[in-house]
């Protein structure tokens, strides 16, 4: 059957593995910032906007052959556009694209690989822990 336990517990390994846990919680957090930018526009820009665009009730709207342009509207989602991307590129891509051209140039190290001898070490230990001998990492290595 499909809910045995091979399929839960494969189930339940990608649930939690770092990457779909963390792109669970960039959804929520941008979810959030979009909730608050969008608050903004509306609590703050389009009336401005319509202040600005002669105030009163037809404050950043026109009619036109009874259609009514609501370019007040258009201009605020324009600026809460341009804000969102201004602070993702400053927040986000700006640190992002630094950290790596350090590392291009040096200056920043990269992730520290092991050495041959440590992994050589941790195969020997291994085979060891197979072989149901105990490990001695203080005395000298053995021959395999």
């Amino acid at each position: 059957m499909w809910l045995d336990g091979r399929v839960l517990k494969g189930f339940k390994d990608f649930l939690f593995r770092g990457n779909v846990v963390d792109l669970a919680v960039a959804v929520v957090i941008g979810s959030a910032f979009t909730a608050l930018v969008n608050a903004f526009a509306s609590s703050f820009l389009t009336p401005l906007i319509g202040v600005i665009g002669g105030g009163g009730k037809l404050g950043g709207k026109f009619e036109l052959n009874g259609q009514t342009f609501t370019w007040g509207e258009f201009v605020s989602q324009l600026i809460t556009f341009v804000l969102t991307a201004a602070v993702l590129y400053f927040l986000v891509v700006m640190p992002l694209h630094r950290l790596l051209q350090r590392r291009v140039r040096g200056e920043e190290p990269g992730p520290v690989a092991p050495t041959e001898t440590e992994l050589l070490i941790e195969i020997r230990d291994l085979l060891r822990a197979q072989q149901g001998r105990g490990t001695d990492r203080n005395g000298p290595p053995d021959e395999l």
